[in-house]
C-alpha cells in the first residue's frame, strides 16, 4: 500500500478532476503529513508516475493570468480499480512497525540509569509535545470535521496518549530493569 498513490487517487476520486496544486493545496489543509505518509512536495512526482501508469490522464492545460501553466488530471476506470485495491490493503492490513526504542532498550549496558533515564524523559516529553500539538488541532479542526475524521483524530490521540503512558511507566520501573554492575558481572560469568 502507497500512502501517497491512495490520496491522489482518492482526491480524484472524491473532487473530479484537479491540477497538482490543489491535490497538494488538499493535502496541506488537511494536513494528511500529520496522519499519513503523504508529503504535499511528492505529490507532483506521483502524479507523473500515476499518468505513466495509465491510473490517471491529463484532460487538458489551463492557465490564468501570469500564473504557470497547470495540467488538469482525472482518474481512469484502471485508477478506480487500483483505488480500491490501495484503499482495501490499507484497511485490512496493520503496517505497525517495530520500534527502535526497542531494540535500542535491549542494549543499554554500559550506560547509567540516570543518562538512559534522560534519554527516555527526552522522548517521552517529544510525545507528550506532539500529543498536546495534536490536541490543539483538534480542538481548532473540530467544529469542521466529519464523523470519519473525527475518528481518524482519536486514533492518532490514542496512539501519542499511549506512548505517554508507556514512557511514564517505563521510567517508573527503570532503576529495576536495569542491572548494577555487580549484577552485570555475575550475568556475564554465566555466559558460555
Amino acid at each position: 500500500m502507497n500512502s501517497t498513490r491512495l490520496f491522489v487517487l482518492g482526491s480524484l476520486a472524491r473532487g473530479g478532476p484537479m491540477h497538482g496544486h490543489q491535490i497538494r493545496r488538499a493535502a496541506q489543509i488537511d494536513r494528511t503529513e500529520l496522519w499519513a505518509d503523504v508529503k504535499p512536495g511528492s505529490l507532483y512526482g506521483a502524479l507523473h508516475r500515476l499518468e505513466a501508469e495509465g491510473v490517471i490522464t491529463a484532460l487538458r492545460t489551463e492557465q490564468e493570468g501570469n500564473r504557470p501553466a497547470r495540467t488538469i488530471y482525472e482518474i481512469t476506470a484502471k485508477g478506480r480499480a487500483e483505488l480500491m485495491a490501495q484503499r482495501d490493503e490499507a484497511l485490512r492490513h496493520s503496517r505497525l512497525r517495530p520500534d527502535p526504542v526497542d531494540l535500542g532498550l535491549q542494549f543499554t549496558e554500559g550506560l547509567s540509569v540516570e543518562d538512559l533515564q534522560a534519554m527516555v524523559a527526552e522522548r517521552r516529553l517529544a510525545y507528550a509535545a506532539e500529543l498536546a500539538s495534536w490536541r490543539r488541532l483538534h480542538t481548532q479542526s473540530d467544529p469542521y470535521l466529519t464523523p470519519m475524521e473525527q475518528m481518524t483524530f482519536r486514533h492518532s490521540l490514542l496512539r501519542l496518549e499511549t506512548e505517554v503512558a508507556w514512557h511514564d511507566e517505563l521510567l517508573a520501573k527503570m532503576p529495576s530493569l536495569v542491572p548494577h554492575d555487580d549484577e552485570t558481572d555475575e550475568n556475564t560469568k554465566e555466559m558460555p
